[in-house]
């Protein structure tokens, strides 16, 4: 299995992007409240890098549509062939069992999971950012500065 190298923040166009899963409205609302308070994303997202499919940031996704971003800053990862990104489920999802190959064929086939289905490990490790939304108002162009 390959192993991921250097976390690396790239600003990836949004229509990439393929949710896996639903989102809770109120939790949108309160996360667009913040971002337009902060003016930027503080977090990257967290996608695979064949197929686009969030495993981290659906609510961030989201909010970036409320407001017609062109991109966001993202971590992309070869989530099948990566040991190092470990998949659990959230307890009261009602599921006793995910794999990651379940997780593709939601984002690919557009039958998402209800919210907090899964969890990805590897998404509490990344790293802090600040990317202005005067900037992912733009197309994206690649690597995020200073990364």
């Amino acid at each position: 299995m390959a192993r991921r190298t250097a976390v690396k923040v790239e600003l990836v166009p949004i229509e990439v992007l393929r949710p896996h899963e639903q989102v809770v409205s109120d939790k949108v609302d309160q996360l667009e409240r913040m971002t337009l308070r902060w003016k930027a994303y503080t977090k990257p997202l967290l996608i695979d890098r064949k197929t686009g499919t969030i495993l981290d940031g659906h609510h961030r996704t989201e909010v970036a549509r409320r407001l017609k971003l062109k991109c966001l800053p993202c971590v992309s990862v070869d989530y099948l062939d990566d040991d190092g990104i470990i998949l659990h489920i959230w307890p009261k999802s009602g599921r006793d069992s995910l794999d990651k190959s379940e997780v593709i064929e939601a984002a690919l086939s557009g039958e998402l999971f209800p919210p907090k289905t899964s969890r990805h490990l590897l998404s509490d490790h990344l790293p802090p950012i600040s990317v202005p939304l005067s900037r992912l108002v733009e197309p994206a162009t690649g690597d995020v500065e200073g990364n």
